[in-house]
């Protein structure tokens, strides 16, 4: 493939991934403008929603302003004045990582890997800044500069993780001399230095996705637990199959974000649904809830034991510090000192809080006028408590094992049988007679 039909086919890959993006809000919304509308809106209404929405799931602020009646049936203070909606609907970010993901290793089966490339992350650039312009609304406005970055850098770093990641080998030579280079650099780094980065990185992540698989879990049985909640909620508000279908896929959408909210209170800050609000393991207060189906499987009052979740990021950091320590200690000689040891655990808690507090600072924000200006766990708060509790198990599931000691080239045990010196029998004197059996010579006289 030469490198036209390469530059080509890695704009390709990005135009589909915006469009699978964008088309997921737009075919139910186009539905309903056709059987519920009767074609009477003007479908750029439809459109922009879908942009909006896309963009959203991508981090991407935007600024809303509802016309007086729909203020008013809201009820909330501050309704009728603009407001800014920060909260991300972590569900398109999640699907772009994938489609990213599979866009990288395809562009990774070519000959121009870094050409590819190239054209894959400017020409979703190109199509994330058209898209965000084309929203443009005085009632709806995002941010354009966050529109154009802030989509392409998610997808930017899902192609070049899939990149890294394809079985296929890069072939390119422009991108031989970077890997020199990086490799270079990295020989440069002292081998016990890089044994432990590498330990506190993979056990930090693998700690912080332990908590958000727990976290899923959980969220899957308490809305199991409250079904009845969810489904009378879902009966107040009166929506027809159109409009329950979509209220049921920007749910879907919300999952990601709902799964960072569980593991914040697993870690222990909790969450908020609105100024004023809380839930924790401790102890749940909430306030007027916004009428979403979901949000009827939120545990109320007090729990006793709700501490019990807080066991959650101990157990993960001391497993994934435990399945790490041999290949770590036998990378360092098998009797490493302690410091090193009591380093890479409470890295392993700085890269968990690190990425426990991107997800959460991410998971929450604005989503309203009033007080749901605040929704959604604190970042810091989440980012410090699980940085402690996964570096101090960590710590303690690397030194909780003796140290093993080094593999020694013993010589095999021999057995020496001394030989015992048996006493020399005479010798029997000789005679004319042969052995018996045989004829004897007759000597003359």
């Amino acid at each position: 493939m030469n490198r036209s039909l390469t530059a080509l086919f890695a704009a390709f890959e990005a135009a589909l991934v915006v469009a699978i993006g964008i088309g997921i809000s737009l075919a139910p919304l186009t539905i309903m403008w056709a059987a519920q509308f009767g074609f009477q809106i003007d479908w750029i209404v439809f459109w922009r929603a879908s942009v909006d929405i896309w963009l959203l799931g991508h981090g991407v602020d935007a600024i809303f302003t509802l016309d007086p009646a729909t203020a008013a049936t809201l009820g909330l203070a501050g309704a009728d004045a603009a407001f800014r909606v920060t909260i991300a609907i972590l569900g398109f970010a999640l699907l772009t990582v994938l489609l990213g993901l599979r866009a990288g290793r395809r562009v990774a089966e070519t000959k121009h890997l870094l050409l590819g490339e190239l054209a894959a992350i400017g020409t979703f650039g190109v199509l994330s800044l058209l898209v965000t312009l084309s929203a443009l609304h005085p009632l709806a406005r995002p941010s354009i500069v966050q529109g154009a970055l802030l989509p392409t850098l998610i997808f930017a770093v899902a192609v070049v993780v899939g990149s890294l990641r394809a079985r296929v080998p890069a072939t390119d030579a422009a991108i031989k001399p970077i890997r020199a280079r990086i490799t270079s650099w990295l020989a440069a780094v002292p081998r016990t230095v890089r044994l432990v980065a590498a330990t506190a990185l993979r056990g930090g992540l693998a700690a912080a996705m332990g908590v958000v698989t727990v976290a899923a879990v959980l969220l899957a049985v308490l809305v199991a637990i409250n079904y009845a909640g969810v489904v009378r909620l879902y009966e107040g508000l009166h929506t027809e199959v159109l409009g329950g279908a979509a209220l049921t896929l920007a749910q879907l959408a919300f999952i990601p974000t709902f799964v960072i909210w569980v593991a914040a209170w697993l870690v222990g800050p909790g969450f908020a649904i609105g100024v004023g609000s809380s839930v924790s393991p401790l102890a749940t207060t909430l306030g007027p809830v916004p009428a979403i189906p979901i949000l009827g499987a939120l545990p109320s009052g007090e729990s006793s034991f709700g501490f019990v979740g807080l066991l959650a990021p101990v157990v993960v950091g001391f497993l994934a510090a435990a399945l790490l320590r041999p290949g770590l200690v036998q990378s360092l000689g098998g009797r490493p000192p302690f410091r090193w040891l009591i380093g890479a655990g409470l890295g392993m808690g700085v890269v968990g809080g690190l990425v426990l507090g991107l997800l959460s600072a991410a998971a929450s924000g604005a989503a309203g006028p009033g007080r749901l200006a605040m929704v959604g766990p604190d970042a810091l708060a989440v980012g410090l408590w699980a940085a402690l509790e996964i570096g101090v198990a960590a710590t303690i599931g690397l030194l909780a094992a003796p140290r093993t000691a080094p593999a020694e080239h013993t010589a095999e045990k021999t057995t020496t049988v001394t030989p015992t010196t048996a006493e020399p029998t005479p010798s029997a004197p000789p005679t004319s007679a042969g052995t018996p059996g045989e004829s004897s010579p007759i000597t003359p006289r």
